[in-house]
């Protein structure tokens, strides 16, 4: 069986993160013979966005593809990026005529691999519908490769686990992303379609989500806007490692990472 290795970044957030990810990511290519990188940036320059900078950055590392979501907008760097850079994504379930890619078909060593970015709606802004804007767009890809790996950028476990029952077989692989909290649900659905709720955060832990603790904390405290500062401190980064069966395009193995990993302290 010909494999095709397909190793995801999970939210990369801001310097910390980045930083981890350049004295990190080489490694991980090596160690997983990764033919396809994929990373979500929609959080990498500074929690907003991802600017020329950043995607250069990334690129050089090894990184094929740059997801993203509902912060892919936050700054117009990342925003004029969209419409230069092609293997910049944005969701493609976004209403007909927004600027950017949902998706792109990578050209590897072992042939044609497809990323698709979807974003949710459930608890998030009132798109366009992820399930029926996925159905379109697959029946387009499979005629160029048989290998699809979707970013799912949603809120609502439900939604997630609803889509992949709903393209369970017609995709190698599904990866949750958004909340910034890895699940420890990593499997491969009947059909062959691997899966995880949520891939997690590259970056900074002693945060909420990535953000200043005290500064989250007033937001909820006092219902008012604050200061978007990226904590510094407790630096992981999370990832998902797929085994895919290069002529099915079903996943055949499925491998959750977090470096380093977690030590719980003993009193």
């Amino acid at each position: 069986m010909a494999l095709f290795n397909i190793l995801f970044i999970g939210d990369i957030v801001g310097k910390p993160g980045m930083n981890l990810v350049q004295t990190w990511l080489p490694s991980l290519i090596q160690k997983y013979k990764s033919d396809l990188v994929i990373a979500n940036g929609e959080n990498v320059s500074d929690g907003k966005g991802c600017t020329e900078k950043e995607g250069n950055a990334l690129f050089e590392l090894g990184v094929h593809v740059i997801t993203g979501g509902n912060h892919t907008w936050d700054k117009h760097q990342s925003q004029d990026y969209l419409k230069k850079e092609q293997r910049v994504l944005r969701p493609l379930n976004y209403p007909k005529g927004t600027y950017g890619s949902g998706f792109y078909v990578a050209e590897t060593k072992k042939g044609k691999a497809a990323v698709l970015n979807l974003q949710g709606r459930t608890f998030m802004s009132p798109i366009d519908c992820p399930f029926r804007s996925a159905e379109w767009i697959i029946s387009k890809l499979k005629s160029e490769t048989n290998i699809i790996l979707i970013d799912f950028h949603a809120e609502a476990t439900a939604e997630k686990l609803a889509m992949v029952y709903f393209l369970d077989g017609k995709v190698s692989a599904i990866v949750g992303t958004h909340t910034h909290i890895q699940t420890a649900d990593e499997r491969i659905f009947p059909n062959g379609t691997g899966y995880i709720t949520d891939v997690g955060m590259t970056g900074p832990y002693d945060s909420v989500i990535g953000m200043k603790a005290q500064a989250a904390l007033n937001r909820f405290l006092y219902q008012t806007p604050q200061k978007y500062e990226t904590a510094t401190d407790d630096v992981h980064l999370c990832g998902i490692n797929f085994k895919i069966d290069q002529e099915t395009g079903k996943a055949v193995e499925v491998e959750r990472i977090i470096f380093p990993e977690f030590i719980r302290k003993q009193e």
